[in-house]
C-alpha cells in the first residue's frame, strides 16, 4: 500500500503532468514575456517623524530628538539649548515608496511607514510632511499623512504584552505627492530595447520575426534577453506602436528540462520537459536495531557479595525487500511516477533516486535545489 505522503506527492506530480500534455504551448502577448527598458518603477526613501502617538513612541532616543529639533526650526519654535524633550508620543521612521513609470508632478502614490526605534506601535500616529529620496540623492516625493496601521500592540501593568500581526509598520495610501518626474529617454532615444523575463535565444527570435511581421524591419535580436526596437520619433507615435507590439501573440519556446527540489519541505517539481536515458532503479532500506537490556545480578543472603549489573544486548537488521523498476528511453513523466510508485518512495527518497540518475548521467534534467 502506498504510504500517504507519497501517494500525495505523486497524484499532485500527475496532475500537473496531466495539464501541462493536455494543453500544448499557446501564444503569449508580448508584454506577458517581458517588459521595456526604461519601463518600471523607481524606489524612494525618507527619514520623518510620526506625531500623535498614545504614549507607544521612541521617547529619549538621541537621534528622534534631534529630528524633532530640525522639524521644530522649520516651524520657527527653536528649543532651549540643552533641552531634551520626552517623546513617548513621537517616533523615528523609514518612508519607503516606489514610484511608477512615467508618473508626473502632483500624482500620488501608496508609501510604506515603518518604525527604526524602540516605538512599540504606530497606531493612530501622523506622519509629519518629509521628503522622499531617489537612488541619485534627488527629492522626487513629498510623504504626509495619518497612518492605516493593521497591527496591534497592548501592554499591561505587570510587564505582560500582547502583539496582533505588526504594529510597528503602516501604509498611507496615496500619502505622497510626486514633485519630480525621471526622465526616460522615451521620446528620443534611437532605440527601445525589450528585455525577456526569462533568457532564451529561441523566444527572443520568435517575438524578434512577431514584431517584424506586423512593423517590417523595426525589430533585432541582440542576445537571449533583448530585442531591440528602432522606433520613430515622438511620443505620441511611439506609444501607438508600443501598444499594439504589447498585443501581439507569442508561442514561446519550450521550458528547459528541470527538476525542481525543496530542501526544506521535500517538495518535488518535475516538468514535462524531462525525459530519462535507460535505467533500472532498486530502492530499499536497511534497519539495524540494538535493544539494550541489562540484567541485575543479586547475591545470597550472608555472601558478603556485590550486586552486579549484566549487560545483555540482542542485535537485529532488517532490509525491506525492493522491487526494480526498468526505466526505459525517453520515458516521460507520467512513466517516472509510475515507476517511482511501484517503489514506494517518500518524498526524501524521491530527491536520492532523482540525485542518483542525475549522476548516472539517466536524468536529462537541471536540478535545482531551493
Amino acid at each position: 500500500m502506498e504510504r500517504p505522503a507519497m501517494r500525495m506527492i505523486s497524484r499532485l506530480i500527475l496532475f500537473i503532468a496531466a495539464m501541462m500534455m493536455a494543453a500544448p504551448l499557446h501564444a503569449e502577448r508580448v508584454r506577458d514575456l517581458g517588459s521595456f527598458q526604461g519601463v518600471r518603477s523607481n524606489q524612494l526613501t525618507g527619514y520623518g517623524i510620526v506625531v500623535g502617538l498614545d504614549g507607544t513612541g521612541d521617547d529619549t532616543l538621541e537621534y528622534l530628538t534631534q529630528a524633532m529639533k530640525g522639524v521644530s526650526g522649520r516651524m520657527g519654535l527653536q528649543l532651549p539649548p540643552g533641552v531634551a524633550p520626552g517623546l513617548k508620543n513621537a517616533a523615528a521612521v523609514l518612508v519607503t515608496a516606489d514610484l511608477p513609470a512615467f508618473a508626473k508632478p502632483g500624482q500620488r502614490i501608496d508609501i510604506t511607514v515603518s518604525a527604526i526605534g524602540k516605538a512599540k506601535s504606530l497606531r493612530g500616529g501622523a506622519l509629519i510632511l518629509t521628503p522622499m529620496y531617489g537612488a541619485d540623492g534627488q527629492i522626487y516625493a513629498m510623504a504626509q499623512g495619518n497612518l492605516a496601521v493593521g497591527g496591534l500592540g497592548i501592554a499591561a501593568k505587570d510587564g505582560s504584552q500582547l502583539s496582533v500581526n505588526i504594529p510597528t509598520t503602516g501604509r498611507i495610501a496615496e500619502g505622497a505627492s510626486v514633485e519630480r518626474a525621471v526622465s526616460t529617454g522615451f521620446e528620443k532615444a534611437p532605440l527601445l530595447r525589450y528585455n525577456l523575463n526569462t533568457a532564451d535565444f529561441l523566444t527572443a527570435q520568435r517575438v524578434r520575426d512577431a514584431i517584424n511581421t506586423r512593423f517590417p524591419g523595426m525589430a533585432a535580436a541582440e542576445d537571449a534577453v533583448t530585442v531591440a526596437l528602432r522606433l520613430p520619433d515622438g511620443a505620441d507615435t511611439r506609444s501607438s506602436i508600443l501598444a499594439a507590439v504589447e498585443m501581439i501573440d507569442v508561442t514561446p519556446a519550450e521550458a528547459a528540462a528541470r527538476v525542481i527540489v525543496n530542501s526544506r519541505t521535500g517538495t518535488v517539481v518535475i516538468n514535462n520537459a524531462v525525459r530519462l536515458s535507460p535505467a533500472a532503479v532498486s530502492h530499499g532500506k536497511l534497519t539495524v536495531r540494538i535493544d539494550e537490556k541489562p540484567r541485575v545480578s543479586q547475591p545470597a543472603p550472608f555472601s558478603n557479595g556485590q550486586t552486579t549489573v549484566t549487560p545483555n544486548s540482542n542485535i537485529s537488521a532488517e532490509e525491506e525487500k525492493a522491487h526494480v523498476a526498468m526505466l526505459k528511453g525517453g520515458t516521460s513523466l507520467s512513466k517516472i511516477v509510475d515507476a517511482l510508485n511501484l517503489l514506494g518512495v517518500t518524498p526524501s527518497d524521491l530527491v536520492a533516486i532523482l540525485e542518483a540518475l542525475k549522476q548516472s548521467g539517466a536524468l536529462k534534467a537541471e536540478m535545482v535545489v531551493i
